[in-house]
């Protein structure tokens, strides 16, 4: 008994995150050994995953989540530039403190999960169509704020993205100099709330209900889950982390534009995939997508680090991965259907 339990856990999504988690070893190990020489093996260049990500991995968790209740959000991309956008003009233009900075990016997230929330869950239209007018409205109102390029020189703002956090490993100069890796603030918000949302999905009510709706709408409800609160409440969650993704994201960019953060909802759905996220809900994990992102970041840091090819390639091999992950996926559904 103990041995078919353990088998059955050792299964589809548990198989796709073990994929996942060994292709990212070997991609970064190989990318150690190809690139040696031009430092891809020291502990900052891994500790630049984060470092480039960290906006990508808040988001992407929030993208997770909702994915897992069978819904999707393509908005996100432009919630962030929207986001980057309106800061950057209430600081420069307005006289805004960078703490109010925050509070507004943080109410933008919320208002677009509340409204996309509430047509998702209580209107019942498909969250693809909701969120892709969240998409068009969002990038429509960042051209509206203004169409052109913000510069932030806000003097607490630049100290947030410029504050470096020194860690007792790192690398030698070829004088013999120690270099000490690492990382900015934004890497440490974006660790705090992989923590809090793998606690979150895994130890209370409101997780266990997002799993059993994504897995079963039906069964859900017959067992006496509300399911429409519940769907509101990962929207909710899902813009909150996007505000707070694209505070990240600016404090990274330190400005705000038009064309900002363009492709970024299809960089969270696909570490979200990678990750082991099914498209059809039910099975996921924060954890999952955190590979998801890392690979990603690792597959941009490796056409960088080559210096030849062009920056779409990070598009290419990203599209080709989440093929391979849909199909993997398909198979893995398929033979359950015939256990």
């Amino acid at each position: 008994m103990k041995k078919l339990t353990n088998r059955r856990k050792i299964n589809g999504s548990t198989y796709l995150l073990m994929i996942t988690v060994l292709l990212f070893i070997v991609m970064y190990g190989a990318g150690m050994i190809v690139f040696a020489s031009k430092g891809f093996a020291k502990p900052q260049m891994f500790l630049n995953l984060f470092v480039s990500n960290a906006g990508l991995l808040v988001i992407a968790m929030g993208q997770t989540i909702v994915m897992i209740t069978a819904g999707i959000d393509i908005s996100v991309g432009s919630v962030t530039a929207l986001v980057c956008m309106v800061a950057a003009n209430q600081m420069e233009n307005h006289g805004t403190s960078a703490y109010m900075a925050v509070v507004i990016a943080l109410a933008i997230g919320l208002a677009f999960g509340l409204v996309q929330g509430v047509l998702v869950a209580y209107l019942d239209i498909q969250p693809f169509i909701v969120t892709l007018a969240g998409l068009f409205f969002g990038r429509g109102m960042t051209s509206v704020v203004s169409t052109d390029m913000i510069s932030i020189k806000n003097e607490t703002f630049l100290k947030w993205a410029n504050y470096k956090i020194y860690l007792p490993v790192g690398s030698y100069s070829k004088r013999g100099n120690f270099l000490p890796a690492y990382i900015y603030p934004t890497v440490v918000i974006a660790l705090l709330v992989l923590v809090l949302i793998i606690i979150i999905m895994k130890y209370t009510k409101f997780g266990r209900s997002v799993y059993a709706i994504g897995g079963n709408e039906q069964s859900a409800m017959m067992m006496g889950l509300n399911v429409r609160k519940t769907k509101l409440k990962a929207y909710l969650l899902d813009g909150f982390l996007a505000g707070l993704g694209g505070f990240l994201f600016c404090l990274n960019s330190t400005a705000g534009f038009v064309e900002q953060a363009k492709g970024l909802e299809m960089d969270a759905i696909s570490s979200a995939v990678i990750g082991g996220t099914l498209l059809s809900g039910g099975v996921g994990t924060p954890f999952g997508t955190l590979f998801g992102v890392l690979i990603k970041g690792t597959i941009s840091s490796l056409i960088t680090t080559q210096g030849t090819l062009s920056s779409w390639w990070v598009r290419i091999t990203l599209s080709a991965l989440l093929c391979f992950f849909i199909v993997l996926q398909s198979i893995f559904a398929s033979v359950k259907k015939k256990k």
